[in-house]
């Protein structure tokens, strides 16, 4: 079964336009040609990829002066005005499939927790397999082991760029989800295949 999500960022040039709007929002066809070098209709299929994965959304932008306006693109961050109703949904989505786990394998059920932490791993987790990680979540130390890295192999640049896009959409889904859980940091491993990141409550920064 294809995975829209998974397909959306499984092309390194969409890495990089995500990059790019993650480092500055409300970004134009014409300035992410310039900064890819990419077609303006190849920008546009892969901007339209990472919209309807959620990653992506789209403004409008305002002129006042005389012209066509523009369609301006940013990073979904589930800030105030860079929120998806597309990532939104896919984190209830996640979390209604969690409760239901939880019914029905309550073992698995991390009692200390809150329901919104809760949440927010679920979708976390939801996420980072549709992206190809196979992730192991500890509720106990909020650590989140992706370990092999399947971008280990990548060169060094480019390991760069996708572990920093990476980061920045396990921050925009545990924001979307709604929830105190936020990314602390990332520890590399002594190799390439080892990644773990330390999740935080915001109440605890």
């Amino acid at each position: 079964m294809s995975r829209i999500t998974y397909s959306a960022i499984s092309s390194y040039s969409r890495v990089r336009l995500l990059h790019l709007l993650q480092e500055r929002p409300a970004r134009t066809v014409g300035e992410l040609c310039d900064s890819t070098g990419l077609h303006p209709n190849t920008v546009r299929e892969h901007l339209q990829r990472l919209v309807d994965g959620g990653y992506v959304v789209t403004e409008t932008e305002h002129r006042t002066t005389r012209g066509r306006p523009r369609m301006l693109y940013s990073a979904a961050t589930g800030a105030a005005g860079s929120t998806s109703s597309i990532a939104r949904r896919k984190a209830e989505q996640a979390a209604r499939r969690g409760d239901l786990m939880r019914r029905v394998m309550p073992w698995t059920d991390a009692e200390d927790l809150p329901s919104e932490v809760l949440h927010q791993l679920d979708a976390l987790v939801d996420d980072l397999g549709d992206a190809g990680f196979e992730p192991v979540v500890d509720e106990t130390t909020l650590t989140v082991d992706l370990s092999p890295c399947p971008h280990a192999s990548s060169s060094a640049t480019n390991r760069a760029t996708l572990c920093a896009v990476h980061l920045g959409l396990m921050e925009g889904v545990l924001a979307q989800a709604g929830g105190p859980l936020r990314v602390a940091c990332m520890a590399d491993g002594a190799i390439p295949e080892q990644c773990v990141v330390n999740l935080a409550l915001r109440a605890e920064a």
